[in-house]
């Protein structure tokens, strides 16, 4: 096992509804008022608490620039733009933002990246 990153949310249900429907999350464990979500390699757990972590970014990434169009399809509503390459990290992306206000980021690498 490698880590987790926890962030804070007023938001829980909506929240944690949002990265399973949407985002295709998995529940990886649940505790009091904790939920640890899974997606690959990644463990993202939100905790109801009375203030949220907003700051910083969540990023999904995604073997394919054709995975990235099909998560904006979805995200389109809540996405700030169409996805583009950026030259500088060689990614092709885009951002959009949860429930509750969070950049959250997908993306593909456009040149190999070694395996986790």
């Amino acid at each position: 096992m490698a880590g987790i990153v926890f962030l804070k949310t007023r938001r829980y249900e909506l929240v944690l509804r949002f990265y399973r429907e949407r985002v295709g999350m998995t529940v990886w464990l649940t505790q009091a008022d904790c939920t640890i979500l899974k997606h690959g390699n990644m463990l993202l757990g939100f905790c109801q608490r009375e203030a949220a972590d907003t700051q910083g970014m969540v990023t999904f990434v995604y073997p394919e620039s054709s995975d990235v169009d099909r998560m904006h399809r979805l995200m389109r509503d809540v996405a700030e733009a169409e996805p583009k390459t950026n030259e500088k990290y060689r990614i092709y992306h885009f951002f959009a933002q949860d429930p509750e206000g969070r950049s959250v980021e997908f993306q593909a690498f456009l040149d190999p990246v070694p395996e986790v």
